[in-house]
């Protein structure tokens, strides 16, 4: 039986030669990432925000304006509404009851939806949270510790074992990465909580192993082609990784399709989020961090000296040749 091949054997393609457009785009929109996080911000949810979230599905798309006012007549504080998903699934925002007594919060969930009921017939309540406002900055602290950790430390891991070049595009790759996911959550308006801060790890883990196989072959050419230039041996490294990375990228993508389109609303944030990831991350593996190697002055590794001290002008093709 033929394999299935998504890249065909012998593939020659220029990365590198297209670098300085890969650059310009990638400095483009990360800006513009950092941009809508900035002016437009996240749409934090409970977790991160602090109060009460409530979640109904109208039989119909309901007017915000006229759910606000219902609610608003039960002073209860300011209310948020946000369309979650589809029109008809509506997040209800509250602050917290003075008492902190479980009780009183039960009591308040059940008068808010005792009230939405009376007003639209056939809404149904699929889920509610309730966050305090300390354990929400708790929350909001540990999860940019947790993002701020994993990329310094994948960044470390990366100089100590190969070399400091390898450390400083790692270190933009995966920081593009993340920029970009922050910035399609503002643009979307999805809600950010501690699902998509999960969802941020799980990205920078693949990200990091989609980098960590081209490294390891660039590695290993400069080692066997130590008189070939810097800009091809990049590139054949590349392609030599490249039917390795765009099977499991297609793979993931099938998967996690899959969980957008049968995981119900709850996970699309995450599901979301984790296909930007595999695009993003594999373009930036592809396009930007080896590309990156070139302009931050990596060179292939000189040749070994013979034990009388003369250097061997040979060049090395394999792991066994000698000089």
């Amino acid at each position: 039986m033929k394999l299935l091949k998504f890249v065909p054997d012998n593939t020659n393609i220029g990365f590198v030669r297209v670098r300085k457009i890969a650059f310009a785009i990638t400095a483009i929109l990360t800006v513009l990432a950092v941009a809508a996080v900035g002016v437009r911000g996240l749409n934090m949810g409970v977790d991160f925000v602090g109060g009460l979230m409530v979640e109904a599905k109208f039989a119909s798309p309901p007017p915000l304006d006229k759910v606000r006012s219902d609610i608003d007549a039960m002073n209860v504080g300011e209310v948020s509404l946000q369309q979650f998903g589809d029109p008809r699934t509506v997040s209800i925002r509250l602050p917290l009851p003075e008492s902190t007594d479980d009780g009183a919060t039960d009591k308040l969930v059940r008068q808010v939806q005792s009230t939405v009921e009376a007003k639209y017939p056939g809404v149904t309540f699929s889920r509610y949270d309730a966050v305090s406002g300390k354990v929400s900055g708790e929350l909001i602290q540990n999860g940019i510790l947790a993002v701020l950790l994993a990329v310094v430390g994948i960044a470390v891991f990366s100089w100590f074992r190969y070399e400091w070049q390898f450390g400083v595009s790692t270190f933009v790759a995966i920081m593009h990465d993340v920029l970009m996911t922050l910035g399609f959550f503002a643009i979307t308006r999805l809600e950010f909580d501690l699902n998509i801060v999960a969802a941020v790890l799980t990205i920078v883990g693949y990200s990091i192993n989609d980098k960590m196989v081209i490294d390891d072959r660039i590695r290993e050419n400069m080692r066997k082609y130590r008189k070939m230039d810097m800009k091809s041996l990049i590139d054949l490294s590349v392609n030599e990784t490249l039917p390795r990375t765009v099977m499991t990228s297609v793979t993931v993508m099938l998967a996690l399709g899959a969980l957008l389109a049968f995981g119900g609303h709850v996970l699309r944030g995450f599901s979301a989020a984790m296909m930007l990831g595999i695009v993003i991350g594999t373009y930036s593996s592809v396009y930007v961090s080896s590309s990156l190697l070139i302009s931050l002055g990596l060179k292939p590794e000189p040749a070994e000296k013979k034990s009388g001290g003369i250097s061997s002008k040979a060049e090395r093709v394999g792991d066994g040749a000698k000089p």
